[in-house]
């Protein structure tokens, strides 16, 4: 699957968005191995902490229906009135990285931030999350 496709998924997550709190609406579009994708949004509670992110929606779909093997995945995100033409970059936060750390290579896995379907930047997960902790530090 080309790069722009993914983003284009992302940003149909995107729509699901559930954020009445912060107005900040993420779309993430996981792929796995064999082509699958996975979409998730970000999910807000006025308790704040039981919020889930997109990327963790996406991850959480695809484990709970048994997939292990992920290449890449695209991040889209802006309040909720930005008109397109005018998203930034945004990474995905700390957790959702060590989320993808438990289960992705960390030099073969891309994370695509990306503006729009033509302006993106890939980052392999490990310039992401340098010195990450995964289950290995745990043997």
């Amino acid at each position: 699957m080309k790069y722009n496709e993914l983003i284009k998924e992302a940003f149909i997550a995107r729509k699901s968005s559930y954020a009445p709190f912060s107005h900040f609406h993420v779309g993430a579009a996981l792929l796995t191995a064999d082509g699958k994708v996975y979409r998730g949004c970000n999910i807000e509670s006025a308790a704040h902490t039981p919020s889930c992110c997109a990327e963790r929606t996406a991850f959480f779909k695809a484990i709970s229906s048994n997939e292990r093997d992920f290449k890449a995945i695209a991040i889209v995100a802006a309040a909720a009135d930005t008109p397109q033409d005018q998203y930034e970059y945004c990474a995905p936060c700390g957790v959702c990285r060590q989320v993808m750390a438990e289960f992705c290579d960390l030099d073969e896995f891309e994370v695509i931030l990306a503006k729009n379907e033509e302006e993106y930047k890939v980052y392999s997960l490990n310039e992401l999350l340098p010195l990450s902790f995964t289950g290995k530090d745990l043997e």
